[in-house]
């Protein structure tokens, strides 16, 4: 297995292409396979007196989107330094069919649904035709709203459904990974688990769940600008993230013969089992009893779990306690 990692980036660039490349550099160092925008175009997608998010109110969204908006040229100038100078992928999420295009023009073909625009099917109808990949994220939808947009997308494209519980930060319980399991036998696409939790552990799980796309929100650092920094993930935490899945990538895929294995570790049965010992010193011709028994490392004599075969034996020879038994000590 191999899951995708998409480090979301949205739109903490600031607008600018430099800081851009450098949060995209960071991304790539720890491992992801994708880095993602999001493309907002104010016209296209809001109205004037469209409200904020409660998280944000620092500026209005006009002047949030409209300053931090990267037109074609920079677009392609982005996707060139990840894909060819960093060896990431490089997409964004369309709030708009303008912004469709726009990518569009850019060369990208991927297109991530972000939640609020899963009941806008005029904008899935449009990508249905035009998008090689859609990842549709579902953290704002009902079961009816996610139906209808399924199928729209459904054998138009290449389709994975995504997990999310659209809270910031999200608590590990609202996580939902069972919606994930139930999205996936639902509809019988391959899932993933756009994350909003603080930390790790819950997007690992989301894999042994059945993930096989990992998003979470990466920032340079929690202090950045912006609606998402906050909640987003720093570079060292970030590569923490990637190393954890892969080794559970592994750990999952990878079967091992319990006998092999055992047989593998021989020297460390030896320094780490028991083995049958005098727990007294003992005398010619004694008949051994449970209490003449004692059981201590390492494990290079007689092995411990077979003690019932020496009860009652007669011991041919004087023992010291704490010796090692041999079978050639009995008739």
């Amino acid at each position: 297995m191999n899951t995708y990692i998409i480090a979301e980036i949205g739109n903490t660039h600031e607008g600018s292409v430099g800081l851009a490349k450098q949060i995209i550099k960071a991304a790539a160092e720890c491992g992801v396979d994708a880095v993602k925008l999001q493309t907002h175009i104010f016209e296209a997608e809001s109205l004037p007196n469209a409200p904020n998010p409660p998280y944000f109110k620092d500026e209005t969204r006009k002047q949030y989107f409209d300053r931090t908006a990267f037109n074609l040229e920079q677009y392609i100038t982005l996707k060139e330094f990840a894909e060819k100078e960093c060896g990431v992928d490089f997409f964004s999420s369309p709030f708009s069919i303008e912004a469709v295009d726009l990518l569009l023009s850019a060369g990208i073909k991927t297109f991530k649904i972000p939640s609020g625009e899963v009941s806008n099917i005029p904008l899935l109808e449009y990508l249905s035709y035009k998008a090689d990949w859609v990842i549709l994220s579902s953290g704002m939808s009902s079961w009816e709203e996610l139906d209808n947009a399924i199928a729209v997308l459904k054998g138009k494209c290449k389709l994975t459904v995504l997990q999310c519980t659209s809270e910031y930060p999200c608590l590990p319980q609202n996580a939902g990974l069972n919606v994930m399991i139930e999205i996936k036998n639902r509809y019988q696409v391959p899932v993933g688990f756009s994350d909003h939790t603080l930390g790790v552990g819950v997007p690992v799980a989301a894999v042994v769940s059945g993930a096989t796309l990992v998003e979470k929100h990466f920032t340079l650092s929690k202090l950045m600008y912006g609606s998402d920094a906050k909640n987003s993930t720093e570079p060292h935490e970030f590569k923490q993230l990637v190393q954890d899945i892969r080794a559970v990538e592994l750990a999952i895929s990878h079967k091992i013969n319990k006998d092999e294995k055992v047989n593998s570790l021989k020297e460390m049965k030896t320094i780490f089992e028991k083995s049958i010992v005098s727990a007294r010193d003992l005398k010619i011709g004694e008949v051994i009893t449970f209490k003449d028994l004692a059981y201590k490392k390492p494990g290079n004599g007689i092995p411990a779990a077979t003690y019932k075969n020496i009860l009652g034996k007669k011991l041919n020879c004087d023992v010291p306690k704490d010796t090692p038994l041999q079978m050639s000590m009995f008739n």
